[in-house]
């Protein structure tokens, strides 16, 4: 059996499309991986793009589209509502078929090594993937962003893992990780109060006193005229997506505000569905079929979850 890996690059634009289609061209009709998605987003100038298949082949590719990424993107110029310390931002990687946490760490130190000596970007490794306690949290080496990172890489506690203690002068830095399947989803409130979606941010994230495994916060879509609350449900098995969503929802009544959608972000693992779900069956006196189809689970996402712009391509398992 073949091993599966998912590789999710963030990298730091997503208004300039035709930057975004060079960056991406490298990452087409490949043999070994599939391009599964790529999404940019204006507000957050910036494109998620999620990649199934061999990992070997995947390391070898998006290394190439890292040198693209150079060519393009320049942080000295680049903003956004996402925090972010990189042209490519993020580059975790996640276990899916016949591959361990261990064996995904190991890619990781392999690209992050790739990249470092073709290129000279200095490389966090974060997550499973950490040699330090500090860096196991991404926010933690994130924290000042691009800008701030300038100084802070030069601290000794914030050398990098890979490469000089100096960013990139126009590329700035790289977080390579490996980890289990992350839920990045954001939740649509009606209003463009950014103060709700601060608050209820802030009782939802673990940082200030709310659930854990949930990081949260406050954003503004000009683009949408209206204001979400982003989320990473790093482990969705310790708190489904449900909890979350049915969570916001009741902290918006107290300032008279509906929940009109949620999005999800990349892909998510069929097993985050079935136990959201099966909540929702439970409350309507339903009765649940884990076995029901991917059409099926798709269909009952956006009923009860909200989804928009959401298809049965969303969930990993429709792309192996």
């Amino acid at each position: 059996m073949p091993k599966i890996v998912q590789c999710v690059p963030n990298f730091s634009e997503g208004r300039d499309l035709d930057k975004v289609e060079k960056i991406v061209s490298v990452l087409k009709n490949k043999k070994g991986f599939k391009l599964v998605s790529y999404e940019p987003d204006s507000d957050y100038n910036r494109t998620v793009v999620t990649l199934l298949g061999d990992p070997l082949k995947i390391i070898d590719a998006v290394v190439e589209s890292t040198g693209i990424v150079l060519e393009l993107i320049d942080m000295n110029k680049q903003s956004g509502e996402h925090p972010r310390m990189g042209a490519v931002d993020v580059i975790p990687f996640i276990p899916i078929t016949n591959v361990t946490m261990d064996e995904c760490v190991i890619y990781a130190n392999l690209i992050a090594k790739k990249i470092n000596d073709k290129y000279d970007i200095p490389i966090f490794m974060y997550a499973e993937a950490a040699n330090k306690k500090n860096r196991v949290k991404l926010p933690n080496i994130r924290k000042g962003e691009f800008e701030g990172m300038k100084d802070k890489i030069k601290e000794e506690k914030w050398y990098p893992d890979f490469g000089k203690p100096q960013i990139h002068p126009t590329f700035g830095v790289i977080g390579v990780g490996a980890r289990i399947p992350l839920i990045a989803y954001n939740i649509d409130l009606d209003t463009k109060d950014i103060k709700v979606a601060s608050n209820i941010a802030r009782v939802i994230r673990f940082s200030s006193g709310g659930f854990r495994h949930i990081q949260a916060g406050p954003v503004y879509l000009d683009k949408r005229g209206h204001v979400q609350v982003t989320l990473n449900i790093l482990d969705y098995k310790k708190n489904p997506i449900y909890r979350i969503f049915e969570t916001v929802k009741m902290e918006a009544l107290r300032y008279q505000v509906k929940v009109t959608a949620s999005e999800l972000v990349g892909l998510l693992p069929k097993d985050a569905l079935i136990r959201s779900l099966r909540y929702y069956f439970k409350v309507n006196r339903l009765e649940f079929n884990k076995e029901m189809s991917l059409d099926n689970l798709t269909r009952y996402a956006i009923e009860y979850l909200k989804f928009r712009d959401f298809d049965k391509y969303k969930i990993i398992e429709s792309n192996i």
